[in-house]
């Protein structure tokens, strides 16, 4: 049973693999998880990380706030660089390179979290550098957008704080509580957490990529490349740059992490609610994808090397 547990958590590339195809040939299968099912799936998921941790995690986080400095700043000055030179490197069309620039300027997501976890990276500094970037993207994300492609986007503070309370920290807080007042319970969840995990970002990635089958199988390979390099470098970059400034190999991996995954979710909504072209909205479904199964298979290969 444990074996089977174990290769269900470690073969998530898998899972992500299989099910994306699946969605785009029959995406029904995928699409009815969205919505309210996606946010609860997250929270969920939060809070199956909070179970792993206890206050000292976080003490430990915060003495040393240069691993969190480091990790935003690479956030939000690599990855946005990245979305505005590929845009002209792979010559996508305006609204591709539009699209790129939206998603690559955008905080950590909460799959950053998640791929942490599986990878059993630093599950603290993961989450504590998604809620200080998604703080600082009220501010940066439109400063960044209207300066790489020259118009201003809107971002409401209110609804990035309340996503971030909502499917960050509460839960992560709650399994924090739970693993410190409630020892037994938190015992029992702990070994099955990985695989609900597992099923929920599955679910997430499939749902999104069934929703958005058409723009996915019409956009070509370019897009698709220059998607792909934006992740792949991102991860690259993060994981080097982070090395010069400390060497401890698991805040290397949730640096790269951080840094290689963006909060798609976010840029297509700025897409959708900002632009009149529908074509703007589609590098940010192909992100979600794409960086989802990078950092799977990093958290697959990470897993098992400590």
């Amino acid at each position: 049973m444990k074996s089977l547990l174990n290769f269900s958590i470690n073969a998530f590339p898998l899972w992500i693999i299989i099910c994306s195809v699946l969605a785009l040939i029959k995406p029904e299968i995928f699409t009815w998880f969205s919505g309210s099912f996606i946010t609860y799936g997250l929270g969920v998921i939060m809070l199956g990380m909070g179970l792993t941790l206890n206050p000292e995690d976080f003490k430990i986080v915060i003495k040393s706030p240069k691993w969190v400095f480091a990790g935003a700043l690479l956030q939000f000055t690599v990855m946005p660089l990245l979305g505005w030179g590929l845009g002209y490197v792979f010559q996508l069309p305006l609204p591709f390179t539009v699209g790129l620039i939206i998603v690559s300027s955008c905080p950590g997501g909460t799959a950053s979290n998640v791929i942490s976890y599986l990878a059993k990276a630093n599950v603290a500094l993961s989450v504590t550098m998604t809620a200080v970037s998604t703080l600082l993207a009220i501010v940066l994300t439109p400063l960044l957008t209207t300066f790489l492609i020259g118009d201003k986007i809107e971002v409401s503070a209110f609804q990035l704080f309340l996503g971030t309370l909502k499917v960050v920290l509460i839960p992560v807080l709650l399994g924090v509580m739970m693993n410190k007042y409630l020892p037994k319970i938190t015992n029992k969840i702990l070994p099955v957490a990985p695989l609900i995990a597992v099923i929920a970002i599955v679910l997430i990635v499939a749902s999104i990529i069934g929703q958005g089958k058409e723009e996915i199988l019409s956009s070509g390979l370019q897009l698709i490349g220059a998607v792909l390099t934006l992740h792949v470098l991102g991860f690259l970059l993060g994981y080097l740059i982070s090395k010069l400034v400390t060497k401890e190999k698991l805040v290397n991996r949730t640096i790269s992490i951080e840094v290689g995954m963006q909060n798609s979710g976010l840029g297509a909504y700025l897409a959708r609610a900002n632009f009149v072209n529908p074509a703007i909205a589609i590098p940010s479904a192909i992100s979600s994808a794409v960086h989802s199964l990078i950092g799977s298979l990093a958290a697959g290969i990470w897993r098992n090397r400590l």
